[in-house]
């Protein structure tokens, strides 16, 4: 299925899907909420907050997801070599990773939800991780298949918003 790739990639990069690191975060979150107990806050409308960030994540992972769909290109980004179009349509408009996004937003649920306050330091080291070794990547790659179609994308919509 994995072409050769002709761009130079790090070693991590584009090897684990973004759902498991994903889920290597939510159960990193939680451990790190019982080894720092001291860290445990309450607010009364965590419940609240906590919903209408999942909402928007839901929102974002399956608004991206149908758009790819819907385009009939590849949703799996370990590949992007296979993708067959650039989706500039719909959320596209406004961030060119909406799934991560939606992602990011579901962490900032869980860490609403934990009530610990390590748990939104994982926030900032998803969004690096994700840009470091899933996006740019992809980026290097969708830029050398599709060239300025993908270079206008690009200046015009933003990485993440």
């Amino acid at each position: 299925m994995s072409q050769e790739r002709p761009v130079n990639l790090t070693r991590l990069a584009l090897k684990i899907p973004p759902a498991l690191i994903f889920v290597i975060w939510l159960a990193a979150m939680a451990s790190l909420r019982y080894i720092f107990p001291g860290l445990n806050y309450t607010l009364f409308l965590t419940p609240f907050i906590a919903g209408l960030f999942f909402l928007l994540g839901l929102f974002l992972t399956l608004s991206g997801f149908f758009h790819f769909k819907k385009a009939q290109t590849t949703i799996d980004p370990r590949y992007p070599e296979n993708t067959t179009t650039i989706v500039t349509t719909g959320i596209y408009r406004f961030s060119r990773n909406p799934m991560y996004l939606g992602f990011l937003m579901w962490l900032t649920a869980w860490a609403f939800i934990l009530s610990n306050l390590v748990g939104f330091v994982f926030l900032p080291l998803f969004v690096f991780y994700m840009n470091r070794y899933q996006i740019i990547p992809e980026e290097k790659i969708l830029h050398q298949q599709f060239g300025d179609i993908y270079y206008r994308y690009l200046k015009k919509v933003g990485r993440w918003l």
